[in-house]
């Protein structure tokens, strides 16, 4: 019998990260499900198999409880980690000179220092597994920066530059590292404000703006793609391919778009 495969999930009580711990235990793998939220981990260990899984409360920020996290998850495989999928995020938006320090704080904290902490923890698991790999969300926001989403783009762009030098550094133990850089997808940071005080979320100015956004389950295949694919950067949605080639040949054309997009113009 094949050896069942192990994949551990960052902010898996939402969006892209539960879509992808359905689509991993449909395929036979076992999940580990971490996020800070209790309520929403809860909500997607109800979806899987209940020997498939293993639910663990994580702030990602924390150093000490990602230690925690991966011993726990690494006594329930056999110390085995085929792949971590650095997923956990937020958004905060708004023109940067107003947004409020505790936001730009939480961005940077979550989305970039939280990834590193993660790889700096698994490391010792991905290293005991063959074939393993990380696999890190980034994004379209790595690819292009928009208006009212500075530092979230900084931090994007942060994860895509860490992605590409962690593959080249990590060859030497056997361990891939790719990133997925999905489009606006349906998750619930698109009903986060544009910008800080106001009424109007970034939903309201993609739908106003026409603007493709992809429902999560494709992110989940294409993070699937990037568990086992030769690639390094894999994207979500046609939007994405789109923006990925304008953004190196037709860089001022793929900039107004967004700032289209976006409301900005």
């Amino acid at each position: 019998m094949a050896e069942q495969k192990t994949i551990f999930i960052t902010g898996a009580g939402s969006g892209i990260g539960r879509a992808t711990a359905q689509l991993f235990a449909e395929r036979g793998w076992f999940v580990g499900l971490s996020d800070i939220d209790a309520k929403g981990l809860a909500e997607t260990a109800s979806l899987l198999p209940e020997g498939q899984r293993i639910s663990i409360a994580l702030d990602v920020r924390d150093r000490h409880e990602w230690a925690r996290a991966i011993d726990t998850f690494g006594q329930a495989t056999n110390r085995r980690m085929h792949v971590l999928f650095n997923n956990a995020g937020v958004g905060r938006g708004g023109l940067i000179e107003e947004m409020k320090d505790e936001d730009i704080d939480l961005v940077l904290d979550v989305n970039l220092k939280g990834a590193i902490n993660g790889v700096n923890a698994a490391l010792p698991l991905l290293r005991e597994t063959a074939g393993a790999r990380i696999v890190n969300v980034a994004s379209v926001a790595g690819i292009v920066g928009a208006p009212r989403l500075a530092v979230y783009c900084a931090t994007k762009f942060g994860v895509r530059g860490l992605t590409e030098a962690l593959d080249a550094e990590f060859a030497r133990y056997g361990v891939r590292v790719t990133s997925l850089m999905p489009w606006f997808m349906d998750t619930a940071i698109l009903d986060n404000s544009s910008d800080e005080g106001a009424n109007r979320r970034l939903r309201d100015h993609l739908n106003e703006n026409k603007t493709p956004i992809y429902p999560v389950r494709m992110a989940a295949e294409r993070a699937w793609d990037a568990a086992h694919g030769d690639g390094l950067h894999y994207m979500v949605g046609k939007e994405a391919e789109r923006a990925r080639f304008a953004a190196r040949f037709f860089p001022n054309a793929v900039r107004k778009r967004i700032r289209h997009s976006m409301g900005d113009e």
